[in-house]
């Protein structure tokens, strides 16, 4: 674990409670990849055997124990059900290092506002734990709903820093405090 960064367990909001994932939310993580409208956007997200949700949770676990942040399992307050995942991943983007804005939910709990609510507290951890990383999210230009996700966290349209991805051309979107030092 990293010295600046405090593990933090759980993040809370009004209506949700994010936690470190454990090997229980497996499960939930294959089924959330392998619904083919979940990975529309990033087809190479998609998950086909229970043994890639198992790899994929390792990677997530691996990361926990490294940096002392990740990905958490979003759900509601006092319930057992995953809604979906959103979290924060080390990267780079044209050779600096940034901290990567991910989100993910299932189809069921599309439109409710979940996932800006738990995207707008993880950027808020991050930018209270890691204020010395850029925050950014990566977003196909089609995807318009992500799009209002990542605003709703507080980042902005970045073009300047736009690029090719994984499955397509990424539109790259920063934290406002982030943005504003260029």
């Amino acid at each position: 674990m990293s010295d600046r960064s405090p593990a933090a367990v759980e993040l809370k909001t009004a209506r949700l409670l994010l936690r470190r994932p454990t090997t229980a939310d497996v499960d939930a993580i294959f089924a959330v990849h392998r619904d083919p409208e979940t990975c529309t956007h990033n087809p190479s997200d998609a998950l086909a055997r229970l043994e890639e949700a198992e790899a994929l949770y390792r990677r997530w676990d691996d990361q926990w124990q490294q940096y002392g942040y990740g990905y958490w399992v979003v759900r509601h307050h006092g319930s057992a059900r995953q809604l979906g995942f959103c979290g924060i991943k080390p990267m780079e983007l044209h050779g600096a290092p940034v901290l990567n804005l991910f989100y993910r939910f299932a189809t069921s709990a599309w439109g409710q506002g979940f996932a800006g609510e738990a995207a707008s507290a993880v950027a808020a951890w991050a930018s209270r734990h890691l204020p010395g990383l850029p925050l950014i999210a990566r977003v196909r230009p089609a995807n318009v709903a992500s799009q209002r996700v990542a605003v709703r966290a507080g980042l902005s349209r970045a073009r300047h820093l736009d690029t090719e991805g994984y499955d397509g051309f990424d539109w790259i979107y920063i934290a406002r405090h982030a943005n504003s030092a260029e």
